[in-house]
């Protein structure tokens, strides 16, 4: 038994589909953060599948890319999610409205 495009596409599609779920459900700012990096751990997943798929070096080379500005996303989601916690004594992205003091 092979591992084809199918299986790939599915395991990106159900990592995805709990990725935006716990985006939507969860109030936590760091697992909210989290989420959205399994989501684009998903859309990874499905460039270099689509790219193995095709023979091709073009998903690998996005992939890269995604990675890189999630890596920045990273640095710069953490400094804002450290920020918040210092001023609001909070990670609930409820109560996190910035614009009124």
């Amino acid at each position: 038994m092979t591992i084809g495009l199918t299986h790939y596409l599915v395991l990106a599609a159900v990592l995805f589909g709990i990725g935006s779920l716990g985006v939507m459900v969860r109030r936590n700012a760091i697992v909210v953060f989290m989420c959205i990096e399994l989501m684009l751990n998903a859309v990874n997943l499905t460039f270099i599948a689509f790219s193995r798929f095709r023979g091709e070096m073009n998903g690998h080379v996005i992939a890269f890319f995604v990675m890189a500005v999630a890596a920045a996303e990273a640095a710069v989601g953490l400094a804002i999610i450290l920020n918040l916690f210092r001023t609001r004594k909070s990670l609930n992205v409820d109560e996190a409205n910035l614009m009124r003091h």
